[in-house]
């Protein structure tokens, strides 16, 4: 399993190390996100919970409630990008959940973060979780549509390119890295590929309605 993982991370190094990292790698909002971080830091240590791990999208979830299980822990953190999970992980697989389920990459790309390093990352987040918790099944969803007819958050909008090829491989490595992949991109989207307007109110989060599908979709995993 090691050797399928170096192996599948390299196949995005060459052009990773040889361009020049002007990108920035620093989550939205970095005061509130260290402030998230130290708090969950100092949360008692609860092993073989599940986990939500994102950005808002996962941290406006109110999983307790949606999932009827008040041991569901949520890890999402307003603004972050694939950079702060990797800087993150270990707190949250040391808990060794049950099952973990990771949302992330929308930040990334409205900082225009390479589709190859988001990727990258999002790789060696499943790996350093298999290597602290190999017990734990991972979900990677995949990133959800955004609709470009909200004028809120234009960084993060128009770029469906992008969302839509680092969807096709997460979903290419699922088998490979033993995680299980989760489409919420079609399940999502209207009839022109956009964020359908009854799941959200701004274009790229969801409302109650879009969480309650989320739910509808997750229980509906073989």
């Amino acid at each position: 399993m090691k050797k399928i993982f170096i192996c599948i991370v390299l196949l995005f190094l060459p052009g990773y190390l040889l361009a020049q990292r002007t990108w920035d790698t620093i989550p939205y909002g970095p005061d509130y996100y260290r402030a998230q971080f130290e708090k969950f830091k100092k949360e008692p240590l609860v092993k073989g919970k599940v986990i939500f791990l994102g950005n808002s999208i996962t941290e406006d979830g109110n999983w307790k409630k949606l999932l009827k299980d008040s041991t569901v822990i949520n890890r999402g953190v307003s603004g972050d990008i694939t950079f702060g999970i990797l800087n993150r992980i270990d707190e949250v697989a040391k808990r060794q959940p049950s099952k973990l389920f990771l949302l992330i990459g929308i930040n990334d790309i409205a900082k225009n973060i390479p589709d190859e390093v988001i990727m990258e990352n999002i790789f060696s987040i499943v790996g350093k979780v298999r290597g602290i918790s190999p017990k734990t099944k991972i979900f990677v969803q995949s990133i959800l549509p955004t609709n470009n007819s909200f004028p809120d958050s234009p960084n993060h909008k128009n770029k469906d390119d992008h969302v839509v090829t680092i969807n096709a491989q997460l979903q290419k490595y699922g088998d490979r890295l033993q995680y299980t992949y989760v489409d919420l991109y079609s399940k999502f989207t209207d009839s022109e590929s956009r964020l359908d307007a009854k799941y959200t109110a701004d274009g790229l989060h969801l409302n109650a309605v879009g969480y309650m599908h989320w739910v509808d979709i997750l229980n509906n995993l073989k």
